[in-house]
């Protein structure tokens, strides 16, 4: 389901339920379409990126919801000029509902200067293919030691 040529796979690329849902996922980011993004989400899905405490959300508490999600999609997502993703692995067991995709993130500001996240990411989805849960493992002081001017 990679529909971007923002998005290096390295890893397994079956039908998995949870793995094609990440790759819409990244995806939707990658072309900057909140309308798509939200159609990958269950209504009841909950986010943390990253997880716990984050400028994104101070209590760490996650952003629960499409009004949850579309408010983290404005703080942490339209900022940003360009996202390159780069899959270097993904685990996924047959007949389960989760995925864990480990790679890294480039995002670029409109100035030009840019940021390297290196994360896990875990999808779990619903038995419909949509994401109930997403949690994103990294760290920000890493990706802002990452920070480049243009």
């Amino acid at each position: 389901m990679i529909t971007s040529d923002a998005i290096t796979w390295n890893a397994p690329n079956d039908d998995h339920p949870a793995r094609a849902a990440s790759q819409r996922s990244y995806s939707a980011v990658a072309k900057g379409d909140l309308a798509e993004w939200l159609t990958v989400y269950a209504e009841d899905a909950v986010i943390e990126d990253p997880v716990g405490p984050s400028m994104f959300d101070p209590e760490g508490a996650g952003h629960r919801g499409h009004e949850g999600i579309s408010a983290f999609w404005e703080k942490a997502i339209a900022p940003i000029a360009t996202f390159e993703f780069e899959i270097n692995d993904s685990f996924a067991n047959p007949g389960g509902n989760t995925c864990a995709n480990i790679g890294r993130i480039k995002t670029s500001f409109p100035d030009g200067s840019h940021t390297t996240t290196d994360l896990i990411m875990v999808y779990v989805v619903h038995d419909d293919g949509r994401v109930a849960s997403m949690k994103a493992y990294w760290e920000p002081d890493r990706t802002m030691a990452s920070f480049m001017t243009a």
